[in-house]
């Protein structure tokens, strides 16, 4: 995890003109920082913060090579194939740095060849001053964050990890009117830089697309005819090969399917691969919450160091404002859920040495695990419910996961949405993937049924949303939070919400507090998300909680709360 920030058709050559907005992404890379003009494109400056985690040595960025003199590369993102792609051209390395090799690949092929051969998370940067051109990547899911701005009749180009980074320019006079949008995932972007510095984009196309396979040469390269057998195998592989890092690894660990399953197959394959510290795992949730008791559990099962945190209502509410400024977005069960996160995700970096976090993010789009996948009409509907929200991970979970690792200088990492895994999970028959004997993931679950990997009660442990399951038995976490924001908000401002809000006007007083927060830090943004996610299949819900569902209820057993489907 790092930060990038470039600007190029800058008016001013001083580059400490940008400092103050270089530094609002300081919290992504904790470990080094540089910022700099380029000689060979007067009207730059890149920036850099490193979160050192592979080759302390040659890590800083904008990065070159003596070989390619007129290339630039600032990079942030984990190749982990990037050992495969050196034996298979042949290439000379000069560093032990995963992203040398898109240097290397962009030289013998060009930008959309090379983006092909990524087998990663990443999102880049790469200027070839010979050339006059910039190419702008990102991969397929989004995992790595980058937004653009862009002023077209100034020939303006910002490119920065967070929105936040580029704020700040648009609140000058020469940036006034300046656009800023997310990169797309999955595409590259090309631009061109005339003689007078300006930049121009001459084209925007996508390099792989969600349930493509992969065109780079893969870990697994041989199927079973059993798909539950394969499944399992591009799973454990996903995991293994992002044990790439020389910093402490541990993992989120909620007591649900996903997480549960990443954090076992961690602990078993860093053991394998000689890692010999003890893999810590971290819960959260308020006092007897359905996640801590059932985390605990797992834990206790995989022998990780486990770690406990325990919050209030105060500190949560406390926080509100921290995340949503973090966020860069208003949606309601992206904030809720993000709370929680936020705060174990600053125990790790305040209490342990961990750095590198595997978490559990992706499953519930891949594999249908909402609970509202319950409702689809037909597996078509599903398959294409699953495509939504796969491709809309960037604006929602995806986005959660980055920005409240991040703002605590860590770095996370989802195998479930590992390219080779998705691509083949989404390529099973859409009646497989559908939610069956009255549980959804049922073909995720029944892959790793038996092999005693996890208790088997975690194993069939139906869907918890994150922000429900970190809740106590009294209230949930949803509840406590209309509250608060109903004391926030007066009934005269909400009753004129169309007119402060109309695009995606706030529905409750919860929705109105979490845009007024955003429009503070981030005023005239509002279309950086396209909808509330919402449950589909469910005309009378009003909330995006899986808890208030109709085929929702929660039960409680010895083994603690955990939530059933009504029948």
């Amino acid at each position: 995890m790092c930060g990038i920030w470039a600007l190029f058709g800058s008016p001013s050559a001083d580059v400490f003109k940008y400092l103050d907005a270089c530094l609002r992404i300081k919290h992504r890379g904790p470990d080094a920082f540089r910022i700099e003009g380029d000689h060979h494109l007067p009207h730059s400056c890149l920036a850099f913060h490193r979160l050192c985690v592979v080759d302390d040595l040659h890590g800083m960025q904008p990065f070159r090579l003596r070989n390619f003199p007129f290339l630039y590369l600032l990079y942030n993102g984990e190749i982990y194939n990037h050992r495969l792609i050196q034996d298979e051209h042949n290439f000379v390395y000069e560093t032990a740095l995963d992203g040398e090799c898109i240097l290397h690949l962009y030289n013998k092929g060009g930008m959309e060849y090379c983006a092909q051969q990524l087998d990663g998370e990443f999102a880049f940067t790469l200027i070839d001053a010979e050339k006059r051109q910039i190419y702008v990547g990102r991969d397929t899911f989004g995992v790595r964050p980058a937004f653009r701005m862009t002023i077209k009749d100034k020939g303006i180009l910002g490119i920065c990890s967070e929105a936040k980074g580029l704020i700040d320019l648009t609140l000058k006079e020469e940036y006034v009117g300046a656009k800023i949008e997310p990169v797309p995932p999955g595409k590259i972007e090309t631009y061109s830089i005339d003689e007078d510095g300006q930049v121009h984009l001459l084209h925007n196309k996508a390099f792989l697309k969600t349930g493509e396979v992969p065109k780079y040469r893969t870990l697994v390269t041989k199927f079973e005819d059993d798909p539950l057998k394969n499944v399992e195998n591009l799973l454990v592989a996903a995991v293994r090969k992002r044990l790439m890092a020389h910093r402490r690894i541990g993992c989120f660990l909620s007591g649900g399917l996903d997480s549960s399953l990443i954090a076992a197959i961690l602990v078993r394959e860093a053991k394998a691969a000689g890692i010999t510290y003890p893999i810590q795992t971290f819960s959260i949730g308020m006092e007897d919450a359905p996640d801590v008791l059932a985390a605990r559990k797992v834990a206790a099962h995989i022998k990780s160091e486990h770690h406990e945190v325990i919050f209030t209502t105060e500190e949560a509410l406390e926080s509100l404002e921290h995340v949503i400024y973090h966020l860069e977005t208003y949606d309601i069960t992206t904030i809720r859920a993000s709370v929680g996160m936020f705060l174990v995700s600053k125990y790790v970096r305040e209490k342990t040495d961990t750095v590198v976090m595997y978490s559990g993010e992706g499953a519930d789009e891949l594999a249908q695990g909402y609970i509202y996948f319950h409702k689809a009409p037909n597996s078509k509907d599903g398959h294409e419910e699953s495509m939504r929200l796969m491709n809309d991970l960037y604006l929602y979970d995806v986005l959660r996961t980055d920005r409240c690792t991040a703002a605590h200088g860590l770095e996370v990492r989802p195998p479930f949405l590992d390219h080779q895994f998705t691509s083949y999970y989404l390529s099973l028959p859409k009646e497989d993937r559908i939610p069956k004997e009255g549980i959804e993931k049922y073909f995720l679950r029944k892959a790793f049924a038996g092999q005693n990997l996890i208790p088997e009660e975690i194993l069939w442990r139906p869907k918890e949303a994150f922000s429900d399951g970190i809740s106590t038995m009294k209230k949930s976490w949803f509840q406590v939070l209309q509250e608060h924001c109903a004391t926030l908000i007066s009934d005269a401002d909400f009753a004129s919400r169309e007119k402060f809000y109309p695009h995606l006007t706030p529905p409750t007083k919860e929705a109105f507090y979490y845009r007024k927060v955003f429009e503070k830090y981030y005023p005239e943004r509002e279309q950086w998300i396209p909808y509330f996610w919402m449950p589909k299949w469910s005309p009378n819900a009003t909330d995006p909680s899986a808890r208030t569902l109709s085929n929702y209820k929660l039960t409680t057993t010895e083994e603690g709360a955990h939530p059933v489907q009504n029948e």
